[in-house]
């Protein structure tokens, strides 16, 4: 009965390609794209998603900038509002109507850790939000 099961289990994994040469190509390979992932030098910065029909901006700050355009364009792309402080203006105004803008980009420097990249993007945020608030810009968050 257990070596049955095992001549099925053996046939099931060849069936399915995935011979130990095969699983370890695999591995070997998702550790270097991981890898490679964690030396990608981190780029966070301030952004802005605008509704042009009603002049209402979101003023965002991320470490991960290239994470949250993807993001943004994923929402477009499946028509599915990207912050939930913005459905009401996505389901009156349509996804037409939204745009991603961004306000600066910060390079996280080699000796700063996460922690200092992080502040830092917060201080920066909280400078826009500032710059905003005097020129006028009516922000998600004011009703």
């Amino acid at each position: 009965m257990i070596a049955e099961t095992q001549a099925r289990l053996t046939r099931l994994i060849k069936a399915s390609g995935k011979e130990e040469g095969v699983s370890q190509m695999d591995f070997v390979k998702r550790k270097e794209l991981k890898n490679a992932y964690k030396e990608k030098a981190a780029v966070g910065g301030i952004y802005r998603i605008q509704c042009n029909g009603n002049g209402r901006a979101w003023v965002k700050s991320t470490t991960n900038l290239a994470g949250q355009k993807n993001k943004f364009a994923f929402s477009v792309s499946t028509n599915s509002c990207p912050e939930p402080a913005m459905r009401t203006e996505w389901m009156k105004y349509g996804l037409q109507s939204f745009s991603f803008d961004v306000l600066e980009v910060l390079n996280k420097k080699e000796t700063q850790t996460d922690r200092e990249f992080s502040e830092d993007i917060q201080a920066l945020h909280k400078i826009w939000l500032e710059r905003q608030r005097q020129e006028g810009v009516l922000h998600g968050t004011d009703h």
